[in-house]
């Protein structure tokens, strides 16, 4: 009963362009609601989603991965709720 159960990794979700401005509202954005990323690449995880990241600023681009989720959680939700904070984001002008 100790034994945890997660989700494999989902495939990277590829973001382009996003500039370093919406990149920091995006960190700031997650900061906020608890998942704490810093600096252009690394991982980090919530309630048992595990993320990795890494932005290319030179290129723009930004990559996210779930690298882990409970298995009571859709993977395919994670990636939808990432996809629509990114796309939000870019989306916004400042």
């Amino acid at each position: 009963m100790g034994r945890s159960c997660t989700l494999p990794p989902t495939a990277p979700l590829i973001f382009t362009p996003v500039t370093a401005e919406q990149y920091q509202t995006l960190i700031q954005k997650a900061n906020n609601a608890g998942l704490a990323l810093q600096g252009n690449a690394g991982t980090a995880s919530k309630l048992g989603i595990e993320l990795a990241w890494d932005y290319a600023p030179e290129s723009l681009r930004l990559t996210i991965q779930c690298l882990s989720a409970p298995f009571f959680m859709n993977s395919d939700t994670v990636n939808a709720k990432i996809r629509s904070l990114v796309q939000e984001t870019v989306s916004a002008r400042a």
